[in-house]
């Protein structure tokens, strides 16, 4: 039995925005077109969310549980002893078309899937620390699958017109009577014929032959914040793959990842910086100038009795919180530099005031 909730690591009252975005993470880690993706995997969640992302197959998988040969769910009916195969049903198709169709009668059949919707995209988009404190609009071109305009992404000649289907008798359609177990049951599917158009174009798009969509480069313009951090994605919508026969579009997902610093640490939203540390500053109490990521200089007085071994923390120097206005602090790590060899004088001197 096949547990959705589990396939995409919610728990079985998750809520509508947990299970998107379970799914989200789940499809683009796993996702064909990328490297290491896997199809099955894909698949495999995508047919779980498919269910729980709608409220009445939700419903009924709660209820019944699984669709699959060999039963209902835990506790629930059995095939076994039955002697029923269910591969021997040829054209009659598999157990969840029927349980579907038995939902239907209930009075909860889903809707049925005309065209596929378009595939989501992602991209990578690299800046610097700097970029990432201040914000920075980045202008994005790649390519992907977008609708033909010449037909409109129906992949037809409208002008020479269209003929009924005759498989279908213009319906769409394909209602289809089968006996099972339980009685008989009449299912509907798209007709594969017309692809669920009712409608056979009299000539294809000369332009994308008959698909609907067509290679394109695609131009995006994208608002990175200030304080975004590094591998976090920009959902831009719409502007994916575009889907079949004038079905709605992917979404662009855009990966920002912060190329490492010279100088600067981040560390969440502090940021840690070096700094060399010399002996006589210590001891007289100078003030120590530090560079900060904006480019401005701070003087810093170093705290009485304070351990150098530890990081001065500076409030509000670090990076932006990203969606606040609030800001991280900036951490200074000292480095103690050893002073030069001293001269008998300078030495004399330096003994007589560790006296004191």
């Amino acid at each position: 039995m096949k547990d959705y909730y589990k396939i995409l690591g919610v728990e079985r009252g998750a809520t509508e925005e947990e299970i998107k975005k379970a799914y989200r993470k789940l499809a683009h880690q796993h996702h064909p077109d990328k490297s290491g993706g896997n199809e099955t995997k894909f698949k495999e969640i995508n047919e779980a969310y498919q269910v729980l992302s709608d409220k009445k197959k939700r419903e009924t998988y709660d209820r019944f549980g699984t669709a699959e040969p060999g039963g209902f769910g835990a506790g629930g009916f059995s095939w076994d002893g039955f002697g029923f195969d269910s591969q021997g049903m040829g054209d009659m198709g598999n157990l969840g078309d029927i349980f579907e169709d038995l939902f239907e009668n209930l009075g909860v059949r889903p809707r049925r899937r005309s065209y596929a919707h378009g595939s989501d995209l992602e991209v990578k988009e690299e800046i610097t620390l700097e970029e990432a404190l201040r914000g920075k609009a980045k202008h994005i071109e790649f390519k992907t699958l977008g609708k033909c305009e010449t037909c409109k992404g129906q992949g037809a000649d409208a002008e020479a017109g269209f003929s009924q289907c005759a498989a279908c008798g213009g319906q769409g359609e394909i209602r289809m009577d089968r006996r099972t177990f339980f009685g008989s049951f009449s299912q509907v599917k798209a007709c594969e014929k017309c692809h669920g158009m009712g409608q056979i174009p009299k000539k294809v798009c000369k332009v994308c032959n008959g698909n609907g969509r067509i290679s394109i480069t695609r131009e995006v313009d994208v608002e990175i914040l200030p304080g975004i951090e590094d591998n976090q994605l920009i959902q831009v919508k719409g502007m994916g793959e575009a889907g079949e026969r004038g079905s709605a579009a992917g979404d662009l997902y855009v990966r920002v990842r912060i190329k490492p610093h010279s100088a600067f640490e981040r560390r969440g939203d502090d940021l840690i910086v070096k700094k060399e540390l010399k002996l006589k500053d210590v001891l007289l109490g100078n003030k120590v100038e530090v560079k900060t990521l904006a480019g401005g200089t701070l003087h810093v007085e170093i705290p009485p009795h304070f351990n150098l071994k530890d990081l001065l923390r500076i409030p509000g120097e670090g990076m932006p919180r990203f969606g606040s206005s609030r800001r991280g602090d900036l951490l200074v790590d000292f480095i103690l530099k050893a002073p030069a060899r001293l001269n008998p004088k300078d030495k004399k001197a330096f003994e007589d005031l560790l006296k004191d």
